[in-house]
């Protein structure tokens, strides 16, 4: 694993921990139904967040274990700041993170 291999994976762990802080990790797992979504960030079967926990961390942590081309074009932080722009949650600290993944996936091209 690189050195940017393993500064995503730490952003990863604290966009984890942040989800936590902020009483958005579910104990439980979501549905295979939920899970099957075709949308993109599964809009039509779960929240952003749980988007986040159930297919977006997992699936990093996956490529990033496996060693596997990384996506390089994301855009999370958009979908996040539209989200939690409803929401009276001081989300500032996520949305900053993913902000941070964005621009590290993006990175990640040069490589390739």
């Amino acid at each position: 694993m690189n050195n940017l291999h393993i500064v995503i994976a730490e952003v990863l762990m604290d966009i984890e921990k942040e989800l936590r802080d902020l009483q958005l990790w579910d104990d439980e797992m979501i549905s295979e139904e939920a899970l099957s979504s075709e949308q993109p960030f599964a809009v039509d079967t779960m929240t952003f967040p749980q988007w986040l926990q159930f297919i977006f961390l997992p699936r990093m942590y996956f490529l990033l274990s496996q060693q596997k081309s990384l996506p390089t074009n994301c855009g999370i932080a958009p979908m996040a700041e539209h989200y939690f722009s409803s929401i009276k949650l001081h989300s500032v600290p996520l949305i900053g993170l993913l902000k941070k993944i964005d621009e590290l996936l993006v990175k990640s091209r040069d490589f390739r």
